[in-house]
Parts: structure tokens; C-alpha cells; sequence
């Protein structure tokens, strides 16, 4: 189904090392591919592009590449393989009383999820599976074959880790007995930490203050992402969710993350100087919420993102409902390559979403 030699040299591309001359004659060469694979195989995207798109059949540029909006898989069962392929469906979380987005992967999309995500992941923690403490409850990965965002997202980073704990019980409370006995296990080694982050802040940082309790976690690695909307309505600070979970824990290696369940495995990590990167297999634009002219540095607009992994669903090429700013290209003072941006707000009407914003 796939183009092996233009997927394998992406696949083998450095993480944010890479010209970016040659990065976008193969990364657009790969979109113009998934574009026609998609229209070819899907009904409701070959009638989207059909419809609405006024681009020409080149796909010269990146800004040519026609964007799916993120609701219409709410909407909409989007995929571009036959039923018997799917392998793996994934479910976004969402507001009471609102469907849900469904994902279908087969087997290599599935299979390019998991690679992109570990070369990604080593640029940040090294190639070596560290002890991991998960900060969410072991039922929310009871249901290995429908993954809702939540449990993909522990399952996809649990792969980086070893000797998994939880560090909540199933009714979310802190788990301090395996927290303690994880500690004095792995005092002297580097440890992952991983979870969503108004969970990480609800049920970890804010229930240590209220006991009163301190862990001793400084020689770990935070990677947290989804939920920031309920924080921000909570007048949570990216400054002030690190000072203060620095307070509890001694962790000062913090990283969010952004991404969806529609291009999962196509993350954006937050470098050391807080600025979201995106890695040689995916890259975005800001667009005019008005008029849907790429807008340039340093100009807020809706975010467009792209991926390489989406190869069962057009899934390729999407137009969030986020607001963000490019920052910049091949110039952020962490030394990555590529362009990194920061997101500002949703939308405004848009639904709340993110990993973390509803659970049970």
C-alpha cells in the first residue's frame, strides 16, 4: 500500500537534525502520495477535496495540501482500508453527549505510530528503557482493543519504560505505598514519569499539597500533555504547573507534549526553552481563521498540522481548532531543526478536547 522507499527514508530521517531543503522535497513528496492514496480509497475525502478544495493537482507546497478538519471525524467513519484490515480503533475523549472521534488503523499505520513515537522519545530520555511511574490508575488500560486517547497515550509511552507502577489507585486517589516502594527501588537510576496533565496536577500535585507530603522524585523525567484548557480555567500557568509540581516531587525536567488522537504517534514535544518542535515526520502551518491564508512568524491563526504515520484514515493533513503561533525555524537556542510554534487557546465555540479533559 505504502511508497516503502519514501517511508523508509523518512523512518530513517534524524529526529530534528534534518536539512530543511531536503526534509521538504521528501516530507511533500510523501504528503502529494497520501494525498491521492486517500482520495482514492475514501469516499467522504475525495468528496471533501472535490468539493471544497481549490488547490491545484501539483501539491507543490506544503499550503497546497488540503486540510481535514479535526470535527469531521466526530462525524464521519473516515478510513481508507477495507474493514477487514483494522486492527486497532481508537476514540478521542469528548464532552457529555458528544460522539466521539473514531480511528482506524491497520497494521502499518499502527506500526508507524510506534516507530516515529520511539525516535522521538530517545531524543528526550536516550535510547534506554527507564523505570516508569505512570500517574493515572491501571483500570484505564483495561480495554486493549478500543483505545480511547488516555489509554493509547499510556500504552504508546509505556513502551519506553520498564518495571511500570501506577501512581493512583482506581478511584484516583495517590497510591503512596507503590509510589514509596517504586522510590527506594529506583533511587539511583534516571525514571520516566508519564500522564496527562490535568490529571498529573489534580490528582498528584494538588493532593501531595493537600497532605502535605513530598516525594522524592528529582531524579525523574515529566513527559505530560492534554487538559491544559481546564487548567487554564483554573488560571494554571505552564510556570507555575512546573514550580509547583517541582515543590512536591523535586522534578525539574518537564516536558508537554501536543498532539491528537487523529495523527497519534505524530507528537510536538516542549523543548528545554518551552517551545513545541515539530520532528522530521510531521510539521505544521498557521492559518487565518478568516480567510485561511498562512499567516507568517509570530502571527496567531489556526493550526495546521501534518503527519507521515496516517496511512489507513486521511488523517494526513489536518486543521485543528487550536490557536497558536509559529515561532520560528531552525533558529530555537535548544539546537533542534524544524519549525517550532506555542499554542495560545481553542477556538473560541469549539468543544473542549484533550486527552484528559473528561474521564470516568
Amino acid at each position: 500500500m505504502s511508497d516503502k522507499s519514501t517511508i523508509e527514508a523518512l523512518i530513517n530521517w534524524p529526529v530534528f537534525g534534518h536539512n530543511k531543503e531536503d526534509k521538504q522535497d521528501v516530507f511533500i513528496k510523501e504528503m502529494r502520495r497520501l494525498s491521492a492514496l486517500h482520495s482514492k480509497n475514501c469516499v467522504e475525502y475525495s468528496t471533501l477535496i472535490e468539493k471544497l478544495s481549490d488547490k491545484p493537482s501539483t501539491l507543490d507546497k506544503l499550503s497546497d495540501i488540503f486540510p481535514v478538519p479535526v470535527r469531521l471525524f466526530k462525524q464521519l467513519r473516515l478510513l481508507s482500508v477495507n474493514e477487514s484490515d483494522i486492527v486497532k480503533t481508537m476514540t478521542s475523549s469528548g464532552t457529555s453527549g458528544q460522539q466521539p472521534s473514531q480511528i482506524f488503523l491497520d497494521k502499518a499505520t499502527a506500526g508507524l505510530q510506534v516507530k516515529v513515537l520511539s525516535k522521538i522519545m530517545a531524543d528526550f530520555i536516550g535510547l534506554k528503557r527507564l523505570p516508569m511511574l505512570v500517574i493515572d490508575c491501571p483500570a484505564t488500560v483495561k480495554d486493549r482493543y478500543r483505545f480511547s486517547a488516555r489509554t493509547a497515550g499510556i500504552l504508546g509511552f509505556s513502551l519506553f519504560g520498564r518495571k511500570v507502577t501506577y501512581a493512583l489507585n482506581d478511584d484516583m486517589s495517590i497510591n503512596f505505598a507503590a509510589i514509596e516502594q517504586f522510590i527506594e527501588k529506583h533511587k539511583d537510576e534516571k525514571i520516566l514519569l508519564f500522564g496527562f496533565t490535568f490529571i498529573v496536577w489534580l490528582h498528584f500535585v494538588m493532593s501531595l499539597e493537600k497532605t502535605d507530603k513530598k516525594l522524592m522524585l528529582d531524579n525523574g523525567i515529566l513527559i505530560h500533555g492534554g487538559g491544559w484548557k481546564k487548567l487554564q480555567s483554573e488560571s494554571v500557568s505552564k510556570d507555575k504547573f512546573k514550580k509547583r509540581l517541582c515543590a512536591v516531587t523535586g522534578i525539574n525536567k518537564i516536558h508537554n507534549y501536543y498532539g491528537m488522537v487523529e495523527q497519534t504517534g505524530s507528537i510536538f514535544m516542549e523543548c528545554e526553552y518551552g517551545h513545541l518542535h515539530a520532528s522530521a515526520w510531521s510539521d505544521i502551518l498557521i492559518r487565518d481563521p478568516m480567510n485561511f491564508n498562512v499567516l507568517p512568524v509570530n502571527q496567531s491563526g489556526l493550526i495546521q498540522l501534518f503527519s507521515v504515520i496516517p496511512q489507513s484514515y486521511p488523517g494526513h493533513s489536518l486543521l485543528s481548532e487550536d490557536i497558536g503561533r509559529l515561532l520560528g525555524e531552525d533558529d530555537c537556542h535548544c539546537g533542534r531543526k524544524g519549525r517550532y510554534f506555542m499554542i495560545e487557546n481553542r477556538l473560541e465555540h469549539a468543544e473542549v478536547r484533550g486527552c484528559s479533559d473528561t474521564y470516568s
